[in-house]
């Protein structure tokens, strides 16, 4: 399924759950992205984050039904 989403700038390493979350929105739902990665938040970089993006996008062209949060292992 070809699916668009608008990524927010909100990216934030949740130190208890120990995951990355940041948010968007697709088909005018909300939808949170949790992403566990070995990625620290002092080491994370512009290209960590564009690949989380793509990820999520290859993520959404596979899968119809969307959730409210997205969980993604890298």
């Amino acid at each position: 399924m070809n699916q668009s989403i608008l990524f927010n700038d909100d990216l934030a390493y949740d130190h208890t759950q120990k995951l990355w979350r940041f948010s968007g929105l697709v088909s005018g739902q909300s939808v949170v992205i949790e992403v566990t990665s070995d990625v620290l938040p002092d080491s994370i970089s512009t290209s960590d984050k564009l690949d989380w993006e793509l990820t999520v996008e290859d993520w959404l062209a596979d899968n119809e039904d969307i959730p409210p949060t997205i969980r993604l292992t890298l």
